[in-house]
């Protein structure tokens, strides 16, 4: 049995492996294409920025409904920075494209063969998120750095995030003891688990994997989520179902919002967002930026702000926080804690729903 384990793992391992390394070859070569459309046109900035909205929506007629503007620069950057990748593409995939021309453009958009690491390495060592981090570096020997230092220490994205922030490079740069100091950083980080590699948003995204399937931060919350979700409908107090596990963008970060619904009679959004865990403080800050994100991307003229409603279910048991920043009037006020269910009645829905999964 040990032994099946084994393989079953180790498979599973390579399959995530060939799936990132895909994902990556695929946005590269978009980036290919997207920067040899633009140096067919006379003024190739002005080009690109007109061309790269109305490329975004062909790509999302024909199928590819994640890909947008941002996305399309963000691969061309890729190609931009690490033209050696071409190198790891398969002779088949390689004769798909045409000769690249010449590129010009912004100051380390490329690393120096110095420093330079092997592109198959790379590209089989570092998920394209990882590689969505180093391209917004404009130094080539501290991209290089990260490279290094995040491939020795098998680093998780979030891991890799927090080291830029923390400002590893300036730090090793300056330390008396740069090798003692990497020794305790790399001692320290969060490693990526190569099981969970298939929860890259552009991962589940390329295999058309919906992200309520891989999203769900356990059993018990994914049984919530289903069950809060069917008893808001069964109300019947004009909650429309928009989506489950809503992925949005902040500045570079993808987050996920556990429910959204829109009100018909309140006219606004109704975001939600369930924590098998005690409250904490950064719960509701993280809800508030979610209602701030879709008052000012979602919320269309006749609509009302939108409404945060964070459910908690240890310590306190159930938390309810409705974010009333903003609304418009004492008179939406009223409607709005008349027409949505009251405290008592989620605290007794949640209570009664733990308790059955529990026991399940």
């Amino acid at each position: 049995m040990a032994a099946i384990r084994r393989e079953h793992d180790h498979c599973l391992v390579q399959a995530g492996k060939a799936v990132n390394i895909t994902v990556t070859l695929r946005n590269w070569a978009i980036g290919f294409y997207v920067r040899e459309y633009e140096q067919r046109g006379s003024d190739r900035a002005a080009y690109g920025e007109r061309l790269l909205p109305r490329l975004a929506e062909s790509l999302r007629r024909s199928g590819l409904e994640r890909v947008d503007a941002r996305e399309l620069r963000r691969f061309r950057q890729l190609y931009l920075t690490y033209s050696g990748i071409r190198e790891a593409l398969t002779p088949e995939f390689r004769r798909l494209l045409p000769a690249a021309r010449p590129a010009v453009g912004r100051k380390g958009e490329s690393v120096t063969p110095k420093f330079s690491v092997n592109p198959q390495t790379l590209v089989s060592r570092l998920s394209f998120t990882h590689l969505a981090e180093l391209i917004a570096i404009d130094e080539p020997l501290e991209r290089a750095f990260y490279e290094v230092e995040c491939m020795r220490g098998n680093w998780s994205v979030r891991e890799l995030k927090r080291q830029i922030g923390a400002l590893y490079f300036e730090r090793s740069g300056l330390s008396k003891d740069p090798k003692r100091l990497g020794a305790m950083v790399q001692a320290s980080v969060e490693s990526a688990e190569p099981k969970l590699a298939i929860r890259d948003p552009y991962v589940f995204e390329f295999l058309g994997i919906k992200s309520k399937e891989v999203m769900g931060e356990s059993d018990l919350e994914d049984a919530l989520l289903d069950r809060l979700q069917e008893f808001l409908l069964e109300l019947g107090h004009g909650f429309c179902f928009e989506a489950r596990q809503k992925r949005i963008l902040i500045g570079e970060t993808y987050s996920f919002i556990d429910l959204v619904f829109y009100h018909r009679i309140l006219k606004c959004h109704v975001l939600i967002e369930l924590k098998v865990a005690q409250f904490e403080h950064e719960h509701l800050g993280q809800l508030n930026t979610y209602v701030s994100w879709f008052k000012r991307n979602v919320m269309a003229q006749g609509d009302n702000p939108p409404i945060g409603l964070l459910l908690c279910t240890r310590k306190d048991h159930v938390l309810v926080e409705y974010a009333l920043a903003d609304l418009p009037n004492r008179l939406f006020v009223s409607k709005y804690q008349l027409e949505l269910p009251s405290r008592e009645r989620i605290q007794e829905f949640l209570d009664a729903q733990l308790k059955d999964v529990g026991d399940a």
